[in-house]
């Protein structure tokens, strides 16, 4: 019986060792939100997820590589995934613009990641490595995703010709604006603001957008 014991206390320690970067990663998630990456202490990180500095350490050596761990986790295999998603598409370009742009809210605009906008908005101007990496990382392959899809809606004739990087802003920035205000003014309401529907302007934005984005016979047939 105590070789036995002995044998199931080893995997749990050893299923708890496996999980502990992801404990680290959502501890370090949520400080980051609540205190932005400046104010944010290592200490802070390692309490909330319940493991000495020094263990946090020997997966995250400095606050900047548990921030890019965070980015990485919660942004960068999204638009891995979003790309994906673009490669492997067969219906029409505007679905496809509709799609991805649905599951980025779903995934990470109406989740507390979001709130790493702000935090990148507010405080990369302070760390220039964090925004070279944040452009490299998140910036850059979004924005190729966004023009691969808007451009294959142009060579196929539903769309117009237009800037495919200003139209790849345009599809994008409305949905960050939303993620940023309901990290600062949705989390503290505010007397004779309106509370914001996020899935309902959404939909207004797909809507504008996708008419303006329509060639003037393809407008005319649907």
């Amino acid at each position: 019986m105590p070789l036995l014991t002995k044998v199931a206390d080893g995997g749990i320690r050893q299923r708890r060792k496996q999980a502990r970067p992801q404990e680290l990663l959502d501890a370090a998630l949520a400080v980051f939100v609540a205190k932005g990456f400046a104010a944010t202490r290592t200490e802070e990180v390692a309490q909330r997820a319940g493991v000495s500095k020094g263990t946090l350490y020997l997966y995250y050596p400095s606050k900047e590589e548990l921030f890019k761990a965070v980015v990485r986790q919660n942004l960068s295999t999204l638009i891995a995934e979003g790309q994906e998603l673009v490669n492997c598409h067969r219906g029409s370009a505007a679905s496809l613009i509709e799609e991805l742009l649905r599951v980025w809210w779903e995934r990470f605009g109406s989740t507390p990641a979001a709130g790493i906008h702000k935090i990148v908005l507010a405080e990369v101007r302070n760390f220039p490595e964090l925004a070279q990496f944040y452009s490299d990382e998140v910036i850059i392959p979004a924005d190729r995703l966004f023009c691969s899809a808007v451009q294959r809606g142009i060579d196929s004739g539903e769309f117009r010709p237009l800037p495919l990087h200003d139209v790849a802003h345009a599809l994008i920035a409305p949905l960050i604006f939303t993620a940023i205000e309901c990290h600062s003014f949705g989390a503290c309401p505010i007397q004779g603001m309106e509370p914001v529907d996020p899935r309902q302007r959404l939909q207004v934005h797909l809507d504008l957008l996708l008419r303006g984005l329509v060639t003037r016979d393809a407008g005319s047939s649907s």
